[in-house]
């Protein structure tokens, strides 16, 4: 006896749904959505959905000044005083191993959406991808300018047009 009345709530709002014009019928184990997010959910989205404020005097031609100082730094040879020295003078294995751990902070922060701290991990990272160019002798001219060849062309078309790694790696064609 009390099973049915237990039931039979359940069946008259699955038949009300159903009723509705337009609506899809839900089924009874799911619970109820709730009529407000939680407080930490609505926090993250405003994080996320928040407009980008970009300050005024920021601009792109800092990652030219930043490969001119790190190639200065490499010049002069000064692992004492200079980071940027010191990191390069450990050998191309050890800067490749830093870029990738601010790479992975970075994601972690992006992750866990972590504004503020994303941009100061970004800014790590592209410190250390700079510090990459100098160590692999490349002028950001030449990343520039792949970038202007990219544009306008589908990620996906590009990405598929590239080789593959190990053949990339063997510098053959041979492999595929």
């Amino acid at each position: 006896m009390a099973k049915d009345t237990k039931r039979k709530p359940a069946a008259k709002a699955a038949k009300k749904r159903a009723a509705v014009p337009g609506s899809v019928p839900v089924p009874e184990r799911l619970p109820a959505a709730k009529a407000k997010p939680k407080k930490a959910v609505r926090r993250a989205e405003g994080r996320h959905l928040a407009p980008l404020e970009v300050p005024q005097d920021g601009d792109a031609a800092v990652l030219d000044r930043l490969w001119d100082t790190v190639e200065s730094r490499r010049l002069a040879g000064d692992a004492a005083t200079s980071h940027s020295a010191r990191l390069m003078a450990r050998g191309t294995a050890k800067v490749a191993q830093k870029l990738g751990e601010e790479a992975v902070e970075c994601v972690i922060e992006a992750t866990l959406g972590h504004r503020t701290e994303t941009i100061l991990e970004s800014a790590d990272l592209l410190y250390h991808l700079v510090v990459v160019w100098v160590d692999a002798g490349i002028r950001p001219e030449e990343v520039w300018a792949e970038l202007r060849r990219r544009e306008g062309i589908s990620g996906i078309a590009e990405k598929a047009a590239r080789p593959k790694g190990i053949v990339r790696a063997a510098r053959t064609t041979k492999l595929a």
